[in-house]
């Protein structure tokens, strides 16, 4: 019995211009290919085949119903070139993707859609997406009718797609501009680093406390764990995090409990209104790209808008010396203090720890760079710079010490320096406590940028002091070494001038005479 071959290819069909139904279903064609003068063809079936890819279905504009079942589709493209096409089959294939039915969804006369059997109608969305998306005028879908409920569902699902769309578009258009803001913040910081030749770089090694060096890890200073950077420049922030001002060149943003603030031009937030709810929650303030000495007017505000504020952090602030840390004496309270190595030199000054200990004790600081600060540290701050402070403080005017401090201590100093504790009955352990109090603070607000400075430049003093002593140990062993020969010459030339008297004392008496007259 003869088995009749079947077709592997369409051809030979280009003459058929008035051809209305093409049935080819059931053979073993790869591809769709010489229909597009068909233009006449209102029904075409090639179910059950080999084809891969809807295509080249140009011309056939009179196309009503086009069965693709059972094959090996994986692509659906020139659907939207049929006019007329008002039914399609495309169960049983291999479409894994929504992405290839884009071309249905400009298919507005379509009625009737078959898409069951891919392995894309698993997916949990499948009806409600084909629905959004395809025609409007869509009855029949994988033979099941379409209902109104379903319609409106579809709709509600199409508005908020758009919806999510749009502020998906919205929120990548904000991180973009966030992007560009702080990496402009970090070149203009760059440009001022190098204008102000900061030894971030090039600090001599005397400088550098032993601890900071390259055989210890970059987040490790002075033995202290540095804390990660409570942020990076290119992170887009979480879905808390809230913009205040941004511009080409600075941000300010709140991310939960953490006020951002990048570029100079952000310290102006500080001076906007702030809700009392809103400033009470900011827990920490995060500088970057900024001049310490630019912050430093800020910190009474700070003080007084964030009543709740307990950590600050620095990176890329160009902190340098310990004097400008002692303006962190100004804020309320302060658990926590972060200065990052980087684009801060005063990291690498071996006293600076110790420094930050004893000056802002009376914040009660727990954490320095995500290290907490143990007794034994703050009782080595104490002997370190407690007799320095008691020197300041018992030599420096009364006059000037009025000036140093705020107005409660001031009352407090002019109280106990007129004598009038004892007066108003005060008990003696009383009066001692209260001046033991007012010394301690006496002590650390008198650590005066320029005592500051010398304890920043003890080193090169000490250096300056060795180099001259040992020029002096080299000359005095030069002295030694010539000596002998010096003291037979002096000998010989006094017994050479001594030889003729008589012309010696001549001499003498004229050099004499000569300096009365001068």
């Amino acid at each position: 019995m003869n088995v009749c071959p079947r077709i592997q290819r369409i051809c030979d069909v280009d003459g058929l211009t008035k051809l209305d139904v093409l049935d080819l279903h059931s053979n073993q064609i790869s591809q769709i290919e010489n229909v597009s003068r068909l233009s006449k063809l209102r029904l075409l079936n090639l179910s059950g085949n080999r084809i891969t890819r809807v295509e080249n279905l140009q011309g056939l504009n009179c196309l009503t119903e086009l069965n693709l079942r059972h094959n090996s589709i994986t692509s659906v493209t020139d659907v939207e070139n049929l006019p007329r096409l008002q039914r399609l089959f495309l169960s049983s294939n291999s479409i894994s993707r929504f992405d290839a039915l884009a071309c249905l969804w400009h298919c507005r006369s379509l009625s009737e859609l078959s898409v069951d059997g891919n392995p894309v109608a698993l997916e949990s969305c499948y009806r409600q997406t084909l629905l959004r998306c395809c025609s409007p005028h869509l009855q029949l879908l994988d033979m099941k009718r379409v209902t109104e409920e379903e319609r409106r569902t579809a709709s509600v699902s199409a508005r908020k797609e758009d919806e999510k769309k749009k502020e998906s578009h919205k929120q990548a258009a904000h991180k973009e501009r966030r992007r560009l803001a702080i990496q402009n913040a970090a070149q203009q910081w760059e440009g001022l680093k190098t204008c102000l030749e900061l030894p971030a770089q090039n600090g001599s090694k005397e400088d550098v406390s032993p601890d900071y060096s390259p055989a210890h890890s970059p987040a490790q200073t002075n033995g202290n764990t540095q804390e990660t950077s409570p942020d990076e420049p290119q992170d887009a922030g979480g879905p808390n995090v809230q913009s205040l001002s941004m511009s080409d060149s600075h941000l300010a943003e709140l991310d939960g409990e953490t006020l951002r603030l990048f570029g100079p031009g952000a310290l102006e937030t500080l001076d906007r209104c702030w809700g009392v709810q809103t400033a009470a929650s900011v827990t920490a303030i995060a500088f970057r790209y900024m001049h310490f000495d630019s912050i430093i007017p800020m910190f009474l505000r700070i003080r007084l808008k964030f009543p709740n504020l307990t950590h600050l952090m620095f990176m890329e602030t160009s902190i340098t010396h310990l004097p400008q840390l002692a303006a962190l004496a100004q804020v309320r309270r302060l658990e926590q203090i972060s200065v990052d190595p980087e684009g801060n030199p005063v990291v690498r000054l071996t006293l600076w720890r110790s420094f930050l200990i004893y000056r802002l004790q009376h914040l009660n600081l727990q954490k320095i760079n995500g290290t907490e600060v143990t007794m034994n540290e703050i009782m080595a701050s104490e002997r370190m710079f407690g007799a320095l402070g008691h020197v300041a403080a018992t030599e420096t005017p009364r006059c000037r010490l009025l000036l140093l401090l705020e107005e409660s201590r001031k009352r407090q100093l002019q109280f106990l320096l007129d004598g009038r504790g004892r007066r108003s009955g005060q008990s003696p352990d009383d009066l001692k406590e209260n001046g033991k109090q007012l010394g301690d603070a006496l002590s650390r607000a008198l650590f005066t940028p320029h005592i500051l400075m010398l304890i920043d430049q003890c080193p090169q003093y000490l250096r300056g002091l060795i180099h001259r002593a040992s020029a002096h140990c080299v000359k005095a062993d030069a002295l030694q070494k010539l000596w002998p020969s010096l003291f037979s010459e002096i000998v010989r030339d006094c017994v050479l001038e001594m030889r003729d008297r008589q012309a010696f004392r001549q001499t003498r008496l004229q050099r004499l005479h000569s300096e009365s007259q001068t």
